[in-house]
C-alpha cells in the first residue's frame, strides 16, 4: 500500500510540475507589468512604447508601467532586463542597435541568448538631410563633395553613424562623425551649421523641413517614406546603403513559454489598434510586426552582418 501511495504521489507531483507553465499562461497576468525602455521620455522609442503599452493593457486587463532606462547607447536597459526575474512581469523594449550593433563597439554584459523575444512591433524610418541652403541637392552631390574633402555629420550613435560610414566606404567619400547626446541635439547641430549632414527619423527632421530650415535628400530605409513617395532611397540613388532598425519586446531567459505567447498575442492585437497605427504614422514608424522567433533570427543575423561591416569601417571597440 505504501508503495502504491508513493507512486501516486510522485505521479501527482510530476503532473503538477508539467502543468505549471500552462497555468502561468492561463492566469497571467495577475498584477501590473513593468516595461523597460532604453530611451529618455518624449522620444520616438519612448512614445511608441507607451502607445503600445496602453493598447496592450486592454487585452491583458492589467496596467503596464513604462520605465525609462536611457544611457550607454541604449544598452543599460537590456543589461538590467537580463538580470531581472523571468516571471513575465519584467518586459523590455529591445531595439536593433543595442542588440546587434553596439555590442561590437562597447563592452556589454548581455547577449541575445539572455532573452526570449515576444515579437517586433515597429520599424524606424530614416532620412538623409542637409540644411535648406546647402549646395547638395542629391545624394550624388553629397558623395562627390565628400570625395574632395571630408564632410562632418552629426549622430547620436548607431545605426545613424554606421550608414554614413558605409556610404563613405562604398563610394570612396569621407565622412567624419560629431557625436551628440540625442537625435534632437543632432538636428540642432545641423541647423546651427556645426555639421553638414545628418541621418534621423521623420519626427525629428520633418518639423524643420516644413519650417524651411532643412532639406531631405533621400530615405535611408529599405523603402521610400509613405508620406514622401517622390523621395528616392539611398539605394535607388546608386549606393547600396540602408538602415533596417526595429523595436521589439523581450523578457529574461527562463520566462515560461505560455507567458511569452500571451505577450506576443497582446502585442499583435495592439498593432491593429487605430490609435497605435495613427500614432506610429505621426512619428514616422512603419507599423509592421514580426513574431518572436522572426525577430530573434533578425537580431542574430544582424549581429553577424554588423560585426563585419563595423570591422571593415574600423569602428569595432572589441572583437565580436
Amino acid at each position: 500500500m505504501n508503495r502504491i501511495l508513493q507512486v501516486l504521489a510522485a505521479a501527482t507531483l510530476a503532473a503538477s510540475a508539467m502543468s505549471l507553465p500552462l497555468a502561468a499562461g492561463a492566469t497571467y497576468p495577475e498584477r501590473e507589468i513593468k516595461l523597460g525602455v532604453g530611451y529618455g521620455a518624449g522620444g520616438v522609442g519612448d512614445v511608441s512604447a507607451r502607445l503600445l503599452a496602453k493598447s496592450m493593457e486592454k487585452e491583458l486587463k492589467h496596467p503596464i508601467i513604462v520605465l525609462n532606462r536611457p544611457g550607454a547607447q541604449a544598452t543599460l536597459n537590456p543589461a538590467q532586463l537580463a538580470r531581472l526575474e523571468p516571471d513575465g512581469y519584467n518586459v523590455g523594449v529591445l531595439t536593433f542597435a543595442p542588440m546587434a550593433i553596439v555590442p561590437h563597439m562597447l563592452p556589454v554584459t548581455y547577449t541575445a541568448k539572455d532573452f526570449i523575444f515576444a515579437g517586433a512591433f515597429g520599424r524606424f524610418q530614416y532620412g538623409l538631410a542637409v540644411r535648406a541652403d546647402s549646395p547638395y541637392k542629391t545624394v550624388k552631390d553629397l558623395v562627390e563633395a565628400a570625395k574632395v574633402k571630408p564632410i562632418f555629420f552629426g549622430a547620436p550613435g548607431a545605426p545613424n553613424n554606421i550608414a554614413l560610414y558605409e556610404l563613405g566606404r562604398k563610394s570612396g567619400a569621407r565622412f567624419e562623425q560629431v557625436l551628440y547626446k540625442s537625435g534632437n541635439d543632432t538636428v540642432l547641430s545641423l541647423i546651427a551649421g556645426q555639421t553638414e549632414v545628418i541621418i534621423q527619423t521623420p519626427s525629428e527632421i520633418m518639423p524643420h523641413v516644413q519650417s524651411g530650415k532643412l532639406r531631405l535628400l533621400a530615405s535611408v530605409s529599405p523603402a521610400r517614406w509613405p508620406d514622401r513617395p517622390d523621395m528616392p532611397t539611398v539605394k535607388e540613388s546608386g549606393y547600396d546603403v540602408e538602415i533596417e532598425s526595429w523595436m521589439g519586446l523581450a523578457v529574461p531567459k527562463g520566462t515560461p513559454a505560455p507567458i511569452v505567447e500571451r505577450l506576443q498575442g497582446a502585442m499583435m492585437t495592439a498593432m491593429k489598434d487605430k490609435d497605435v497605427l495613427d500614432g506610429f504614422k505621426r512619428m514616422g514608424l512603419d507599423a509592421v510586426t514580426m513574431t518572436g522567433p522572426e525577430y530573434a533570427r533578425m537580431i542574430d543575423e544582424g549581429y553577424v552582418a554588423m560585426g563585419k561591416a563595423l570591422k571593415e569601417a574600423g569602428l569595432t571597440g572589441k572583437q565580436p
